[in-house]
């Protein structure tokens, strides 16, 4: 029967709970031998999907993998709870569109709804991820979402949410601020309108999307003569860009001090325009060049604004002129570029340099100010419509006559990686780590992480860490971790790195440290009065502080984490490079850096020694998986159809966990289900039906000098060495990718070859046989463990089944030992190699000749490989030939595959002949015992009735080797009823049970 995954899965999963399995793997371990985890935390507003379960089976692979090792592995489990993943499901529920919404709401209830919706799909989280053999400590914790007496927080799933959690953000924060690593300032950053708040520079690189914007090709007219141009009619200056709601705040122009520039004559009006854009620029339309001009020439040029919202403002005298700038270029465009101070970093940077107007026509919600009287309240870039505001804009160029030329341009755009609105490039004030500080030191930690694949040291990661920038860390909204600074009105700052020292700077009980608590905590010092400031931290400083928010350090563990920190081992996808793996290595280099490092260190370092990174699973077509298409299969039902195992298992050897996309292929599990799962159970089943004959309760291997025996054996301690090498180096793929093989070569060569031995063979070759495939099943259970937990946990129950052992679970044993291989193992190896090779030709040569595997023949000879006698005997039974020589004789077909060459004699005799028969026959008859569902413990009566010669001889020649091999009392002619083909012959036959 095929192996029934979600019943023995269960099974198992029964097991587990009530032996409290997990539990004794952590417990059982020296605590002076750690492996340490990191468990990145993942929101439970969704449901598990493949981009969990492929980093999921790593986590728990390894783990397994090392507990069997024997170390010590603690796995907690964390939430992330707080940030606008959560803020968006509460203001879609509540109608609360904007931050005016919320806040007339109340920042208390907002936040107590956020609290709320933190644990969604909790459950179901609960649920799955056992379910898909993962073991990791999901268990409630100590003290409480709110604060309050805690008596464990060492163990139990973490939350971000928790005052503990908060607590070591703080401190976190307030040892950067110590170090001289915070600052505030203003800065051109990417904001989200819709959220109303900045976002780091790698949250921007996550959602990049190729889009359609109108890009517009502005006219500025001069006011200013320029030098030795004689022409009649305006002059204007051409700047294109691909954001026109930005024209409003426009203040000056830049041009290229040393790139050539033209004054074109076209219709009516003068135009100005980089030399070598000006065909582009004209598009087919006709114009003369009147006279051409260096960039720095411009220089000082004034120009009537576009728009006369700003004309009068202060300062306004100064601006709305020509200068250089090294950025421009004539890559595209018009070679003059305009800018608006408070839209862009090149802008800003002019800005600060040049006394102009800081104008900031947009807010940070994304909505034009009143002052822009025709647009006012109108937001820049819609999400359903992001081009409707620039062709407003067009249009009113259009009639103003401001436009020259407007298209529509594809290029990538920054989207909000979580509410899907186009970003805004925004200068607006925030709190900044100063990375930049460390990026020396960052790259030297960077080099002693061992990551897999290597290539993302250097590349993906490494070039980030090359091009890094100082970290926007706070945010403008509510729910999340409070920055803990309060100030006072003469700008005086405190930083506060603790729930006891807020209390007695304040002087109030802390019972929760989020924003609608804190906020109304007055600290009262020195005379002056400190409130704290409105912004709470970026998420992402909560998920790089998980080391230490988990172990509620400095506050408690405190022994304990220093001796186990950092982790051994951590694994997510790719885009955490510049996520999750980035904010763990910039807070621990920076904790552990410096004269006095936070965390006690004799060198500064990253808080994971080794990191595993996986790709995207897309759906089978390379699209990305959309529920909305509905373009793949739901995990769970996968898991029902064909187990956890084969799920993990396909995962786990699959390119993906080697940051490489996969295309998820349901056919792909069901291979691994049937090559792995199915085959093996085979094996377990066929072991099972012979293993009450076994004498020996020991469990130690009897020794064997059977050529099979040696060889599975020797097949074995190679798959343990090649796992371990495989797990030690943390690669997954070659670590799993060779247990499919040595299943397949246990259940088609071994076991098939091996079948006559457990049913006929003598009782010493059947104990050595039992014995020998009693001990590969339990080595290889072992070695399954980590990767396919519950066949493992099966196969080993069944084949220990009966013995008293110390350990009730699989999982609980230690690995195999791995030794080199000796030679004589290494030439056992070889010699079955150069068999199949033989066997391989062999059939070859059956097949070509058009003569079929139960058809015995005469001989095979073979030359270019010595064997032993019982290694030809393998052959000789194998490809069903009487003898195997040493030489070819001339009258036989041969082949040749390097310095081997076979020669089968295909003559066939009338005693060859009925010989075939008899298989035919032996076939035909077991086919109908299977189809009426009778066991080996079952004799028959057979029944045949045929009109051909040669059949019925071989009944009466070969009557006692028939009766032996269907298990049958008797053989007769007379009435059968079954219709069978046996040869070129059709005859009837019958089946009975006596």
């Amino acid at each position: 029967m095929p192996y029934n995954a979600k019943q023995h899965e269960e099974e198992v999963l029964n097991f587990w709970n009530e032996d409290k399995t997990f539990e004794k793997s952590v417990n059982e371990r020296p605590e002076d031998k750690p492996f340490v985890f990191y468990d990145g935390p993942p929101f439970a507003t969704g449901l598990p999907h493949y981009g969990h379960i492929v980093p999921g089976a790593m986590k728990d692979a390894m783990p397994r993998y090392k507990t069997m090792r024997g170390f010590r592995v603690e796995r907690r489990w964390g939430w992330d709870c707080h940030g606008l993943p959560i803020e968006n499901i509460v203001e879609k529920e509540l109608d609360l569109p904007g931050k005016k919404e919320i806040e007339a709401f109340g920042i208390d209830k907002f936040n107590e709804a956020c609290r709320s919706k933190v644990l969604m799909y909790a459950d179901e989280w609960k649920r799955i991820m056992p379910r898909l053999g993962r073991w990791v400590d999901m268990s409630a914790r100590g003290g409480s979402a709110k604060g309050g007496d805690n008596d464990n927080y060492a163990s139990g799933a973490y939350m971000t949410m928790d005052l503990e959690y908060m607590e070591s953000v703080w401190w976190v924060f307030s040892e950067l601020w110590k170090k001289g690593l915070v600052y505030e300032g203003k800065k051109p950053m990417h904001i989200c309108p819709r959220c109303a708040t900045p976002l780091s520079n790698f949250e921007v690189t996550q959602g990049y999307k190729d889009i359609k914007d109108l890009s517009v090709t502005a006219q500025f007219k001069i006011k200013s003569e320029i030098e030795g141009l004689d022409a009649e009619g305006d002059v204007y200056m051409l700047a294109w860009t691909t954001t026109p709601w930005t024209l409003p705040g426009n203040v000056l122009l830049a041009v290229g001090a040393d790139l050539d520039y033209v004054v074109v004559h076209h219709e009516e009006s003068h135009y100005i325009v980089a030399k070598d854009l000006a065909e582009s620029v004209f598009d087919g339309k006709e114009y003369s060049v009147v006279k051409e001009i260096k960039g720095s020439d411009l220089v000082g040029l004034m120009y009537e604004p576009l728009f006369p919202y700003f004309t009068e403002m202060e300062g306004a005298e100064n601006a709305f002129r020509v200068l250089t700038a090294d950025f421009v270029t004539t890559e595209e465009g018009t070679g003059i570029v305009h800018l608006a101070p408070a839209f862009g970093t090149d802008d800003y940077e002019v800005f600060r340099q040049e006394n102009v107007p800081f104008i900031q026509h947009v807010t940070i919600d994304g909505r034009f100010i009143p002052e822009v009287t025709d647009f006012a309240g109108q937001e820049v870039k819609q999400r359903d419509d992001h081009m409707a505001t620039d062709v407003d804009i067009v249009k009113y160029l259009a009639k103003s006559g401001g436009l020259f030329s407007k298209k529509k341009y594809e290029h990538s755009y920054p989207h909000c990686w979580r509410c899907d609105t186009p970003l805004l490039n925004y200068a607006t004030s925030s709190w900044f780590v100063e990375v930049t500080k460390m990026k020396q030191q960052l790259l030297k930690n960077n080099k002693a992480i061992h990551w897999v694949p290597e290539n993302v040291k250097e590349g993906r990661f490494g070039k980030w860490l090359e091009g890094v920038r100082d970290w926007a860390v706070s945010r403008n909204r509510y729910w999340g971790t409070p920055l803990p600074v309060w100030k006072s009105d003469d700008g005086d700052v405190l930083c506060i790195g603790s729930v006891e020292e807020l209390e007695a700077l304040s002087g109030e009980k802390v019972a929760d440290l989020h924003k609608h608590f804190v906020d109304k905590i007055v600290i009262e010092k020195d005379g002056k009065t400190y409130r704290r400031i409105e912004e709470v931290f970026d998420c992402w400083f909560e998920s790089g502080s998980m080391p230490y928010g988990q172990a509620h350090y400095p506050f408690e563990n405190k022994e304990k984490f220093e001796a186990q920190f950092p982790a051994d081992f951590i694994a997510e996808g790719a885009d955490q490079t510049r996520g999750w793996f980035y904010t763990l290595h910039v807070l621990a280099t920076a904790l552990t850096s410096g004269d006095k490092p936070s965390i006690p260190a004799t060198k500064s370092s990253s808080a994971f020694k080794h990191v595993v990174v996986n790709g995207i699973v897309l759906a089978e077509d390379g699209k990305k998986m959309s529920k909305r298409l509905k373009n793949y299969p739901d995990p769970m039902e996968i898991v029902d159809k064909y187990g956890a195992d084969a799920l993990r298992l396909y995962l786990l050897s699959a390119p993906v966990v080697q940051a490489e996309s996969l295309n998820f292929s349901e056919t792909g599990v069901r291979e691994v289900y049937n090559k792995v799962c199915n085959t093996l159970w085979n094996v377990v089943s066929f072991y099972e039906m012979f293993s009450e004959e076994l004498e020996t309760r020991n469990l130690k291997l009897v020794t064997s000098d059977h050529a099979l025996d040696r060889w599975i054996v020797a097949r074995l301690n190679q798959l343990n060495r090649e796992v371990t090498e495989g797990m030690e180096a943390y690669k997954f793929v070659e670590a799993t990718r060779p247990i499919q093989d040595f299943v397949l070569d246990l259940s088609q060569w071994y076991v098939r070859r091996s079948r006559d031995r457990f049913k006929h063979g003598t009782d010493e070759d059947k104990q050595a046989a039992l014995s020998t495939l009693r001990y590969v099943l339990m080595t290889l259970s072992k070695v399954m463990a980590p990767f396919t937990p519950f066949i493992a946990e099966k196969t080993y129950k069944l084949v220990t089944r009966n013995l008293e052992l110390e350990v009730s679970s699989v999982h609980l044993t230690q690995w195999p030992e791995c030794v080199e291989a000796s030679e004589g193992e290494r030439r056992v190896l070889e010699e079955m190699r150069m068999v199949r090779k033989v066997v391989e030709m062999g059939m070859s040569l059956r097949k070509e000749h058009g003569v079929r595997v139960r058809q015995p023949l005469a001989q095979l000879g073979v030359e270019g490989v010595v064997l032993s006698d019982d290694l030809k005997q393998l052959i000789a039974d194998e490809l069903n030939v009487k003898t195997v020589a040493n030489e070819i004789a001339e009258y036989c077909v041969a082949k040749a595959d390097g310095l081997v060459r076979v020669g089968l004699d295909t003559n066939l005799t009338d005693e060859l002949k009925q010989e075939g028969l008899m298989r035919e026959l032996v076939r035909a008859i077991n086919q109908l015992r299977k189809e009426q569902g009778l066991t080996r413990e079952h004799r028959i009566r057979v029944v045949y009735k045929t009109d051909d010669g040669m059949l019925k001889r071989v009944f009466t020649t070969f009557e006692k080797q028939l009766q032996t091999l269907v298990l049958a009392d008797a053989l007769e002619e007379g009435s059968a009823d079954h219709e069978v083909s046996v040869g070129s012959s059709t005859m009837f036959l019958s089946v009975e049970a006596v």
